[in-house]
């Protein structure tokens, strides 16, 4: 280490000039202060884990494994840790001869992820088969069994880390595998966490200019301590606003799950690489920026999507979504001094103590309103939602109508998509129409993420004029689709029972997916920030398909999307995240950290606020079809969703989803009346 450290200062312009950096490095924590301070900088190093290793071999998976090693059922191994392999080795010796358990993995196919399970195995006397080629990610790994035909019905054990990696499973099981995930050890926090905590501090106070992660263990422990001390969401602020060194892709993508910025890459995953990396961009850039402009040794990524980026780096749609949400802080910053922001509606977003339960309802302005239906007539739905005068028009006769708390904006989830390149239609009978939908990966490529708000103007002005129609004391709704749901309607074509296209994308090839996601997460924080700008208090997600899939699914395929899609937007704004059909999803959809979650009627709402947690406000939830019963009814479901609520700060009264059109308008005018005299404290 030290001779690589004293190589790396003869790179020109490697020096941090006193900055001060904090790294998470548990291992090497001396080599990592010296290499940092070697490099001109002030280190601040504390250990965010160690490692439990299984001990005994009659663990079931470790017995398992060695069982179907030894009668010969497993073909391929995928060694994914040097150290792992190691301590795998010396477990199993305890109840199964040393020599043949080496002996069988010779004589079968194994895969070694790095240079480091290389050589582990090499030392044990195994040759590895096949070596992945740099950066040596789970994506790599599926290249080369892709390139080998390594999968199809073959059973493989993978030999983890720490932790499983849900998408290279599914990758592998996607292409016919049979897959058994071996854990080798467990990540723990360290036994003294007070350094730790002071970093976390310096984080919160200002006090640190770049942080280094050299494993993606470190980002998640960082983020568990922070939640514990109560500042999670300052960190996570904090870590935006300066400089973030990653040891490579899969620390990268781990950042990125937990809506974190990554400014740059070493060109290779060792140590005194990311160091010197880090040391010569701040040469370069300073506190002046924060986001990547060159490419020299490093490889930069895009801070908002982690992945690398071509030569020279397209900082366009980065500083697109920079600057979106700039300006819609700069907005919001206004926003205290405004009628609307101290109504109910904004201190139950707040948790803050209400006179009265707020209440909206979804589709408040809709086909079950005559007002509603006499507009419709003379316009296609389409055309409706390109009106902003009308879109004004039919929310605010609404919300006059019905006395409800808030206003959310007409419009509907699908518009953004035609800017990014799809046909949409609406027709009588069949609902929303995609004509050009997406068939197969290559068609990702052709999905254009949504820079600015020219070709969508029309939802901007919709905003403004709401809000101008509105009374003062009424705060106006923002909302979207969030990514998955829109990317249900781009594959499916439209709507869907079973969502079988959409889920063969994702589990057949999860690269396409996430690229999908990301263009759409992308668009989507350009879209709101947007509406925030021309007068939006609030911002609702609607994700009205993502009941379909599993909690599983939800946690690899869409929680780093809504993640990072929930950080993008002003902070100062509160966001309502809304998803239906699965309430197993909700400590989901509050781990994003919004400042509201949406429930509908599946769950009882007392359980529903267990499973969310005291820290957030929440939204629901009557089930819609509620209002086609007789008054008596209605207010006795709303007393029972009042009373679960049990007056504590952060409800907001909603339906479960959206007024179905065959309501009488009296119902629904009587249901808020109905939560305003029951919840009057």
């Amino acid at each position: 280490m030290e001779s690589e450290a004293t190589n790396e200062l003869g790179a020109t312009g490697s020096n941090f000039a006193g900055a001060r950096v904090a790294s998470f490095e548990s291992r090497q924590q001396a080599a990592m202060e010296q290499l940092i301070r070697k490099h001109g900088g002030l280190p601040f190093v504390s250990p965010s884990m160690q490692e439990a290793p299984e001990t005994d071999a009659s663990t079931p998976t470790l017995q398992e494994f060695a069982h179907r090693l030894l009668d010969g059922s497993i073909d391929t191994v995928i060694a994914m840790t040097g150290v792992g392999f190691k301590y795998l080795i010396d477990v199993l010796s305890t109840r199964h001869p040393r020599q043949k358990l080496l002996d069988f993995l010779c004589d079968i196919t194994t895969i070694a992820r790095g240079p480091k399970p290389n050589a582990a195995m090499h030392q044990l006397g195994v040759s590895a088969t096949y070596k992945v080629a740099a950066p040596h990610t789970w994506r790599d790994i599926l290249t080369l069994v892709d390139a080998n035909g390594l999968a199809n019905n073959r059973h493989i054990a993978v030999l983890e880390y720490g932790e499983t990696n849900p998408s290279l499973i599914a990758g592998l099981e996607a292409r016919g595998a049979n897959v058994l995930p071996v854990t080798i050890y467990r990540w723990l926090l360290p036994d003294d966490i007070a350094p730790l905590e002071n970093n976390i501090r310096r984080l919160v106070a200002g006090e640190i200019e770049i942080a280094m992660f050299t494993s993606a263990q470190q980002v998640v422990h960082l983020l568990q301590v922070a939640e514990a001390m109560g500042c999670r969401s300052a960190v996570v602020g904090a870590l935006n606003e300066i400089v973030v060194a990653s040891i490579g892709p899969t620390t990268s993508e781990r950042l990125q799950e937990y809506g974190l910025p990554v400014t740059l890459e070493p060109d290779q995953g060792k140590m005194a690489r990311l160091v010197s990396a880090a040391a010569k961009y701040w040469h370069e850039h300073g506190r002046s920026a924060k986001q990547p402009t060159v490419r020299s040794e490093t490889r930069v990524v895009d801070p908002q999507t982690s992945m690398p980026l071509p030569s020279p780096p397209p900082t366009s749609l980065s500083s697109a979504l920079s600057e979106h949400r700039r300006q819609a802080e700069s907005a919001a910053a206004n926003f205290p001094n405004q009628p609307w922001y101290n109504g109910p509606f904004l201190k139950a977003c707040r948790r803050e103590p209400t006179d009265i339960t707020p209440v909206w309802l979804m589709r408040q302005a809709g086909r079950y309103m005559q007002e509603y239906q006499e507009v419709r007539s003379q316009h296609t739905f389409l055309e409706l939602c390109k009106n902003a005068p009308l879109c004004s028009e039919v929310m605010c006769t609404a919300v006059a109508k019905l006395g409800v708390d808030a206003a959310i904006i007409f419009s509907d989830l699908l518009p953004i998509l035609e800017p990014l390149g799809f046909e949409l239609s609406f027709g009588p009978g069949h609902g929303p129409k995609i004509h050009n939908p997406i068939q197969q990966a290559s068609d990702v490529d052709r999905v254009q993420p949504l820079y600015d708000m020219q070709a969508l103007e029309f939802v901007v002005d919709t905003v403004r004029l709401t809000r101008k129609d509105l009374p003062a004391h009424i705060p106006v709704i923002g909302f979207a689709g969030a990514p998955f749901t829109l990317a249900s309607y781009c594959i499916e074509g439209g709507g869907s029972r079973s969502f079988q296209r959409t889920k063969k994308l994702m589990y057949n090839d999860p690269a396409a997916w996430h690229e999908l996601m990301t263009r759409l997460t992308d668009s989507v924080i350009v879209y709101l920030n947007a509406q925030v700008v021309a007068g939006a208090g609030c911002l609702q997600l609607f994700d009205s398909w993502v009941g379909a899939l599993s909690p599983a699914d939800y946690e690899t395929f869409v929680f780093p999307h809504v993640c990072r899609l929930v950080q993008g937007l002003a902070r100062n704004v509160p966001v309502i995240n809304f998803g239906t059909g699965n309430p197993q999803l909700l400590p989901y959809y509050a781990a994003a950290r919004p400042a509201v979650v949406g429930v509908d009627w599946r769950i009882e709402l007392d359980q529903a606020w267990q499973w969310i947690g005291s820290e957030f406000a929440v939204q629901g939830n009557l089930d819609p079809l509620v209002l086609l019963g007789s008054l008596n009814t209605i207010q006795r479901q709303v007393a029972r969703v009042l009373q679960q609520a049990n007056k504590r700060p952060g409800h907001i009264f909603n339906l479960g989803h959206g007024i179905v059109p065959e309501t009488p308008v009296e119902h629904a005018i009587a249901l808020v009346d109905m939560v305003h005299q029951q919840s009057a404290r």
